[in-house]
């Protein structure tokens, strides 16, 4: 049987972060949550074990838990995406680097804010350089949902990259925690992808919704595996 990566999350004591962590722990992977002090990252993935009810999940700093990661996934806000890219670039060269980050502009979280690399994907990948394979996902995923481990998650992960086996890479990780993985284009697209989630938040308020989500119609079987564009 071919050994499941192990996965680091950077940013992982957040809502979004701890919630892949959980599903990804219960479906067998490895699991590093990093965060910006150990203590606090060893605190918070004590406490992911016990709600989880596994023992897979450790917590260090942000760049420990890069440096360690065999697939590096970046849920951190947009505010902090520069300087914690920058803090963990040399731990990244040459691994699967999934980018959560949206670039929301506070108060208007609920307008699309287009940052100037394109989109905050894009701009991971300029900063990090072409050794590493950066690719867009799990954007549009309601964070309330994916913290409860029992709740289904009643959403597609749109996969956005350059490289065909980093898409692989993601869309195995969407089916690990619950939900199907659609290759969505090379990674210029991220610019959409990132973009509707603001749209779904304001769905969310004006229709007093919970975690509106994307779903992708008219797919049978594998039709959804990473392919050619």
């Amino acid at each position: 049987m071919k050994k499941l990566p192990r996965i680091a999350v950077i940013g992982g004591t957040g809502k979004e972060g701890s919630g892949l962590a959980m599903r990804w722990a219960r479906a067998g992977y490895e699991v590093i949550i990093g965060s910006r002090s150990a203590e606090k990252g060893a605190r918070v993935a004590a406490e992911l074990n016990a709600r989880a009810g596994v023992d897979t999940i450790r917590g260090t700093d942000n760049v420990s838990a890069a440096q360690e990661g065999d697939v590096v996934v970046l849920t951190v806000p947009y505010s902090a995406h520069k300087v914690t890219l920058a803090q963990i670039k040399r731990a990244v060269q040459g691994k699967v680097f999934i980018d959560v980050t949206v670039p929301l502009k506070p108060p208007k979280v609920t307008v699309v804010h287009i940052p100037e690399g394109g989109s905050a994907t894009q701009e991971a990948q300029a900063f990090l350089g072409e050794n590493v394979k950066v690719v867009a996902a799990f954007q549009n995923i309601s964070a309330a949902h994916l913290k409860d481990p029992e709740h289904p998650i009643d959403c597609d992960v749109l996969v956005c990259g350059d490289d065909k086996e980093a898409k692989a890479v993601a869309i195995a990780l969407a089916q690990a925690a619950g939900m199907r993985g659609i290759d969505a284009g090379p990674l210029a697209n991220a610019v959409v992808v990132e973009g509707l989630t603001p749209i779904l938040i304001g769905i969310n308020k004006r229709y007093k919704a919970k975690g509106a989500g994307i779903r992708i119609t008219g797919l049978e079987g594998d039709e959804a595996r990473a392919g050619e564009d």
